[in-house]
């Protein structure tokens, strides 16, 4: 396995100023970074790419898509100015130097329509994300993985199985399923299930614990998860994603509104022990 470490547990705007967080990944034994692109132009990409390379971390870069760029929206505008963006956010990954482009990057992230999803999103979001994964392969290395995410903060695409059969309608080779925790626990029947719905389409994890607070500290059935993982033979990404509360844009997304560890460096360290652990604990 290779483990990472979300940059928004640290840094909420990401400048030259926070490359910092970079060594302190290191520093705390991770394998790399995951950047989330919601405004990409400010990044330091050079800076980033080069301090990466040094300290020899690989990246990965996420997103969940505003309502500006939900690729299921009734509006053709909006639809196509996703699309567009999201061809941006894989160049940006290509410079950056990410193996990945994880999150929900198929529909508008929090877009809830108030009823179950529609044919016609299903086909909108087909032809949307299958114009992307056709961009990024022509034009760069970075993989597509999609999200399943919980009914709270999308109607489109909740479970494995969903993302399974999103990909398939796709027909894109370089797109994979990412699948969170945090999410699963509300929305899957078991993790077992789950993880074996994917099988080789597996591709991205995000290791959360069902209150977003330090992995091993809550509900998730971690050793069933990794003897699942083990199973499909996945040896890829388990990156921890959480949120320090004091970052107010994103805790307000996310509705992190209590201290989830005494620091951000607590949660990445003690989380990152207890997954090696269970990788561990698994390998028999």
């Amino acid at each position: 396995m290779m483990y990472g470490i979300h940059q928004l547990l640290f840094s909420e705007n990401f400048t030259a100023k926070e490359l910092w967080v970079l060594d302190l990944a290191k520093k705390l034994g991770f394998d790399g970074v995951e950047f989330t692109l919601f405004d990409p132009d400010p990044l330091p990409i050079d800076g980033i790419r080069a301090r990466a390379k040094s300290l020899g971390l690989r990246l990965n870069t996420g997103i969940g898509l505003s309502a500006r760029h939900n690729l299921i929206s009734p509006v053709e505008k909006t639809r196509r100015r996703g699309i567009a963006f999201m061809k941006k956010l894989i160049d940006v990954s290509q410079k950056i130097g990410a193996e990945n482009l994880t999150g929900v990057n198929y529909a508008g992230w929090g877009y809830l329509s108030g009823k179950m999803r529609t044919p016609q999103e299903w086909d909108w979001a087909v032809e949307g994300f299958g114009e992307i994964c056709r961009f990024a392969k022509k034009n760069t290395d970075v993989i597509l993985c999609i999200e399943p995410v919980n009914r709270f903060e999308s109607h489109f695409i909740n479970t494995a199985a969903d993302a399974v059969k999103f990909l398939k309608d796709v027909g894109a080779k370089n797109a994979r399923v990412h699948l969170d925790t945090f999410h699963m626990i509300r929305e899957e029947e078991n993790f077992t299930k789950a993880v074996k719905a994917c099988g080789s389409r597996l591709g991205y994890v995000h290791a959360c614990e069902n209150q977003r607070g330090i992995p091993g500290t809550g509900m998730v059935p971690w050793e069933e998860f990794f003897r699942a993982l083990k199973a499909v033979g996945y040896d890829g990404w388990i990156t921890i994603e959480s949120f320090d509360p004091d970052m107010e844009s994103i805790s307000k997304l996310c509705c992190i509104w209590r201290k989830l560890a005494d620091s951000p460096e607590e949660l990445a360290s003690r989380g990152l022990r207890h997954l090696k652990k269970m990788e561990r604990k698994t390998r028999i």
